[in-house]
């Protein structure tokens, strides 16, 4: 469980969070849905601990990571993984470079056996000596996800890491995420402002405007929602 507590958070003296509470239940992949500017990044941020909020707080798995405006746990302590937009590969390194770097500098054991157990379950086995620049789009994206979830987090945050797909390769990986919960047994939260693909991975979509929630519930429930800026957002944007 990810709880936050009546959050508020600002750039600038430019407030984008104001008094936000929600939950993010263990084990349940949830999409925050919304345009730019609605706090959605913010929020994975915020819980990621690379934001600190104004006021309010933040706990996971009933610890609390931050209150506020004060760094209870650092980011590296929250067990947890994020997917940037831009993926933030390392050019210089080779896919099972990229992937064994957290390992190595954990000092783990059996890195190798690891990192190839990991390119083997996204089907990237063959690429493992290629850089980043030599595979597709989707490739890259396994790649940044591997290179997350190698790691073991309890948590994996994902800012809208689909934004440059064309739709054939949005499809196909869609499906690794989806499945990302049950075989690694962890919590993810996806940050899209593409309805269809929240409605394609998500046990729970959260609708935001301007920080704060206009709907909260299952795909079925968006879907049939009377709220006027859903339906909106859900029509034209």
């Amino acid at each position: 469980m990810i709880k936050l507590e009546n959050i508020t958070h600002a750039y600038d003296e430019k407030i984008v969070i104001r008094g936000l509470t929600m939950d993010f239940e263990a084990r349940k992949p949830t999409c925050l849905l919304g345009s730019s500017g609605s706090g959605k990044t913010t929020i994975l941020r915020l819980i990621a601990g690379l934001e600190t909020p104004k006021e309010g707080r933040i706990s996971i798995s009933g610890k609390t990571v931050t209150q506020n405006n004060s760094i209870v746990v650092p980011p590296h302590q929250r067990h947890l993984g994020f997917i940037f937009q831009d993926l933030a590969l390392w050019p210089h390194f080779t896919v099972y470079r990229n992937i064994a770097f957290g390992l190595a500098e954990r000092k783990e054991k059996n890195v190798k056996d690891t990192v190839f157990d990991m390119l083997d379950f996204f089907g990237l086995k063959e690429y493992a000596d290629k850089y980043p620049h030599q595979l597709s789009g989707g490739q890259q994206q396994l790649v940044a996800i591997s290179r997350a979830l190698v790691l073991k987090p309890e948590i994996l945050l994902m800012d809208e890491p689909l934004a440059n797909l064309d739709v054939k390769l949005k499809r196909k990986t869609l499906e690794h995420i989806k499945n990302l919960n049950r075989h690694f047994d962890l919590t993810v939260i996806y940050v899209t402002h593409d309805h269809r693909e929240a409605f394609a991975i998500a046990d729970r979509v959260v609708v935001l405007n301007e920080g704060k929630i206009e709907e909260s519930g299952t795909v079925e429930q968006i879907k049939s929602s009377e709220n006027k800026f859903v339906n909106y957002f859900l029509e034209y944007e």
